[in-house]
C-alpha cells in the first residue's frame, strides 16, 4: 500500500513537500517514482529514484527544481518541489517500479500506485 500527503495549494515560487508511505514489503527492494495528472491530460512521468538511492531520473521541465529521496528506514519516498509554477498544478502519484536498479520513465513499469495528492499552485 502507498499513500500519499503533503499536497496543497501554493503561490507561484513556493514550495512543498510530498511524502509517500509505504509498506516495507513493497519499498525498499524496488525502484520509486513519481507521476502527474492534470486535468484533461494524461499521466506524466515526474521523478524516479532506484532502490539504493544511487540513481535517480527527472523530467526535464523539473529538474532544478524538484529533488526525489528515499528513507529506507521509514519506507518513505519524497518529492521536494520548489520553485513552484501554475503548470505544476496537478494530481501527484507515487508509484512502485518493477526495476530494482533503474528509475524507469515508463508508467508501464510501475505496478503499485498510491490514491494521489492533490497539488495546485496558484499565479
Amino acid at each position: 500500500q502507498l499513500v500519499e500527503s503533503g499536497g496543497g495549494l501554493v503561490q507561484a515560487g513556493g514550495s512543498l513537500r510530498l511524502s509517500c508511505a509505504a509498506s516495507g514489503g513493497i519499498f525498499r527492494s524496488y525502484a520509486m517514482g513519481w507521476f502527474r495528472q492534470a486535468p484533461g491530460k494524461e499521466r506524466e512521468f515526474v521523478a524516479a529514484i532506484s532502490s539504493s538511492g544511487g540513481i535517480t531520473n527527472y523530467v526535464h521541465s523539473v529538474k532544478g527544481r524538484f529533488t526525489i529521496s528515499r528513507d529506507n528506514a521509514e519506507n518513505t519516498v519524497y518529492l521536494q518541489m520548489n520553485s513552484l509554477k501554475p503548470e505544476d498544478t496537478a494530481v501527484y502519484y507515487c508509484a512502485r517500479c518493477i526495476r530494482r536498479d533503474w528509475p524507469s520513465d515508463r508508467s508501464t513499469d510501475y505496478d503499485y500506485w498510491g490514491q494521489g495528492t492533490q497539488v495546485t499552485v496558484s499565479s
